[in-house]
This record gives C-alpha cells, sequence and structure tokens, in this order.
C-alpha cells in the first residue's frame, strides 16, 4: 500500500512519516510505501485514481478531487490545527503580528496551501487586489519531489520572493539563518479569529476502501496514535527519523519543532474542527453544498483514536 505526503522534509505530516519509518504501520500489519508527491492536490488526485492509498496532508485540500467531500473520509488527525507560518525577509523589518507587512509583496505559497493564507488576510480585513499582495507559486518548486518549505526558504534568502506561507522546517531554516522572520504562527494564536481551524494535517482515505477493507483503516490509525505516544515519550525517535530521511541540517533541527508541535497531537478530529474548515472551504469557493460532520469524518472509526 501507499501513502502520499505533499512535503518530506518538514514537520507538517512527521507523524505519518514516523509510523512508517519507526515501524508502527508494519507493526499493526500493513506495509506502507512513502511517496512524495506535490503538490497537495496531486497527492489527492493520485487518492482517487488508486494509485495511492492514503494521503498525509493538508484536510480541506481533499476537496481539490473529491468536490463536496464525495468518495472521500478524514480518518485521523496528525495534529490540530492549520500550522503553516507567514515568513517575512529580515530586511523589510517586519513585526511578528503586523500584518501591513504583506501590502505591495510577493509571497510564495503552495497551490491549495494559498488559501489558507489568503482567507485569513480577507477576514483580517485586507483585499489582494487593493493591497497588491500577490500570492504565488515559489520560483524553483516544480516537479512531484518538491521539499517546498526549503525551496521557500532557499528562495527568500535569494531575494526572489518578499515572503512565505510554509511549514515550520522552512520557517526554522529561515530565520535561523538570518534571512526571515516570523509575522504569523497560526497555530499559536496568531491572525483573526477562527483561522485555526481552517484546515489541519490529516490523514484520508478512500470511502472505497473504508467499505472494501474496514480493518486497514482502523489499523492505520492505530498506527498514528501509536507514533504520537511513542514521539510524546520519547522525543529522540524524531531524531531517529530525520537522520535517516533528511540531510544533516534539517536533522538536526526536527526533534525540538516536533517538540514544538506535540501539545496539538491529537488524532480525533471535531465537530468544531470540521464546521470551521467548511466555513473557511465554502468561503474560498471550494465547497458548495452543507456538508455534515459524518460525511467528512469517519466516525465509525473513532473508538480507536483512543486506543
Amino acid at each position: 500500500m501507499k501513502l502520499a505526503v505533499p512535503d518530506l522534509i518538514s514537520n507538517s505530516y512527521f507523524p505519518a512519516v514516523a509510523a512508517i519509518e519507526l515501524g508502527f504501520f508494519a507493526a499493526e500489519g500493513l506495509d506502507i510505501e512513502l511517496e512524495l508527491v506535490f503538490p497537495v492536490d496531486k497527492c489527492y488526485s493520485e487518492l482517487r485514481s488508486g494509485g495511492v492509498d492514503f494521503v498525509g496532508g493538508s484536510a480541506h485540500s481533499a476537496l481539490s478531487a473529491f468536490p463536496n467531500w464525495e468518495g472521500v473520509r478524514l480518518i485521523a488527525a496528525q495534529g490540530r490545527g492549520m500550522y503553516w507560518f507567514l515568513v517575512m525577509r529580515s530586511d523589510l523589518n517586519a513585526v511578528h503580528g503586523d500584518l501591513d507587512i504583506v501590502k505591495g509583496r510577493n509571497i510564495g505559497a503552495a497551490p491549495w496551501v494559498d488559501m489558507g493564507l489568503k482567507g485569513l488576510l480577507v477576514e483580517a480585513g485586507y483585499d489582494l487586489e487593493r493591497d497588491q499582495i500577490n500570492i504565488a507559486p515559489v520560483p524553483g518548486a516544480v516537479g512531484a519531489a518538491t521539499n517546498f518549505g526549503l525551496t521557500a526558504a532557499r528562495a527568500l534568502e535569494a531575494g526572489k520572493i518578499d515572503g512565505f506561507w510554509a511549514n515550520g522546517m522552512g520557517t526554522e531554516v529561515a530565520v535561523r539563518g538570518g534571512a526571515g522572520t516570523v509575522v504569523l504562527d497560526v497555530r499559536r494564536g496568531d491572525g483573526p479569529k477562527g483561522c485555526f481551524d481552517y484546515t489541519m494535517a490529516s490523514i484520508a482515505t478512500t470511502e472505497h476502501l473504508i467499505d472494501a477493507s474496514p480493518d486497514t483503516v482502523a489499523a492505520a490509525i492505530r498506527a498514528i496514535v501509536r507514533t504520537q505516544k511513542a514521539l510524546k515519550a520519547d522525543i529522540s525517535l524524531a531524531t531517529k527519523v530525520g537522520d535517516a530521511l533528511f540531510q544533516p541540517q534539517e536533522a538536526a533541527l526536527i526533534a525540538e519543532l516536533i517538540r514544538r508541535d506535540l501539545p496539538y497531537y491529537d488524532v480525533a478530529i471535531s465537530e468544531r474542527s470540521v464546521a470551521g474548515m467548511n466555513d473557511f472551504a465554502r468561503g474560498v469557493g471550494i465547497l458548495e453544498a452543507d456538508v455534515s460532520y459524518d460525511q467528512v469524518v469517519a466516525t465509525e472509526f473513532s473508538e480507536f483514536w483512543q486506543s
């Protein structure tokens, strides 16, 4: 079986990656192969076509391939809340929390990920056209094997963009290297009210797999639960995974990034989170129907969230 993630050298989808590398999927009887597929909408296209069996990506992005949530379900969260950072070039003298810095700037963001930034800026009272805020793909971020956060950090350092909206690894590299300043960290309270629930890092699969092999789905959820518990108990396991999969610089950073994320590690997906995500999705025009919690989340497996 295959699990696709849209970014590998990152903390965003680390529970899914670690579940493979640390053997927790195997311990549940699943032979899961990891695939890096960028951008995230291509992950979900692969899920729809049967090229992969699970996607560990941004939850709202499932709508790119499954309109109105038809044919797909979220089975677990990798972590609660929208998990991207707004980072601006240090020489712009950005101040944490001051969104006016985005006016007249070119900001790099991945497809479908960009919707989170656009949505919160509109909610905060900005008009992208009036305020001349250009949110577009990062130069050089092409190909199915792109590691977006690191590509964004390099583009920021080279002055190709004024800022980026990306993961914690790209953020940490940019800040430690002196190229970037964090303006927004939504997970930890920044941004307009409600933007925390725009999306989450989730595990998704098809209704077809749920119907055909519910035991497989239950085993996958248990593997993610075990992975989160293991990382909470021993953060050095994050370094073990990083050493196996990342370059030395990023491997040295990953344990600290995961330590910061541990308070958000919970596989349970709440009704509030889904309601907030669907409100956001309707606001940005990617969801038409009034979809219930049970149509988004495979609630029949909720018992395994606490296993």
